[in-house]
């Protein structure tokens, strides 16, 4: 049996983290967590997950400066990293978009979508990035 897809969701609003930790590991993910930054690359470069959520606007470094840290490692750069977001202003996805990140998802998340909207991201399992 295949292992569960690995998440990593960098959020520091305690409501908003326990909300979409529990929505994925119903769903079947496995969810590794962190509330700044700096713990969201340093947890990257632990883990290796297979996609990561990450909050634009968290203490430390910002999601920006933690998606440019994440691209410059070897080990990290080919995880998809995508914007998890209050900010809901259409340059705001651009910018994010023409930033690097994989995606741009919307807060306050839908419970009925989110896990198919977090799928979509997930390496194809036939391209060799996923043991």
């Amino acid at each position: 049996m295949s292992r569960p897809p690995v998440v990593l969701l960098v959020e520091d609003n305690p409501r908003n983290l326990k909300l979409a930790r529990d929505v994925l590991e119903y769903a079947g993910f496995s969810v590794v967590v962190a509330a700044t930054g700096e713990q969201g690359v340093d947890q990257a470069r632990e883990t290796l997950p297979d996609v990561i959520l990450m909050d634009l606007q968290l203490p430390g470094i910002d999601g920006f400066a933690a998606l440019e840290l994440l691209h410059g490692d070897e080990a990290t750069a080919h995880i998809p990293v995508v914007a998890l977001t209050a900010f809901a202003m259409r340059r705001d996805r651009e910018r994010a978009l023409a930033s690097g990140f994989a995606g741009y998802l919307e807060k306050p998340i839908s419970v009925r979508e989110f896990p198919a909207q977090v799928r979509r991201h997930l390496p194809d399992p036939d391209d060799g990035q996923r043991p």
